[in-house]
């Protein structure tokens, strides 16, 4: 009977291969390493909670919201924009390196920082949320409101 070695391990040469995996798939998923950088967390640019983004698809859809959370996991990296569309909420889970994404681009910085990484409160809390689009409590919309349209800007009274 002939007894054969064990076959050679693979942890000596990579150690943690689900990690090489992620980052040898970010530079195929963003070859210029624009959303890497826009995503990191030293970018003084970069994105926060409570900030208003618009999302451009490959198939033409725009969606503009309210970020409500950034998970930033690598190849995995998301954000949680909320939105009202026909005054339902709306919210939608983006993945920055998803190849369905073709652009996304920050249309309005929140006023003041948020306290929280989070803003899941803002489902709750609706006059906070209109705050932020700009809506005041009373007065309905504000005199002169900028709508965002398919990347276009229109101006209503």
């Amino acid at each position: 009977m002939k007894i054969y070695p064990p076959p050679p391990s693979t942890f000596k040469h990579n150690p943690e291969p689900l990690n090489a995996y992620t980052t040898s798939q970010i530079p195929l998923l963003d070859p210029t390493g624009s959303r890497t950088r826009l995503f990191e967390r030293n970018n003084p640019d970069a994105p926060q909670p409570g900030d208003i983004l618009l999302v451009n698809f490959k198939t033409g859809d725009p969606f503009a919201g309210v970020c409500l959370s950034i998970r930033r996991r690598g190849v995995d990296t998301g954000v949680l924009l909320r939105n009202r569309i026909l005054t339902v909420g709306v919210e939608m889970w983006v993945k920055i390196y998803s190849p369905n994404v073709r652009s996304l681009e920050i249309v309005k910085r929140a006023e003041k920082r948020a306290r929280r990484a989070r803003l899941y409160y803002m489902r709750y809390v609706f006059p906070l949320f209109l705050h932020l689009l700009g809506v005041g409590l009373t007065g309905g919309l504000k005199a002169r409101a900028v709508l965002i349209c398919g990347g276009q800007e229109t101006e209503t009274r």
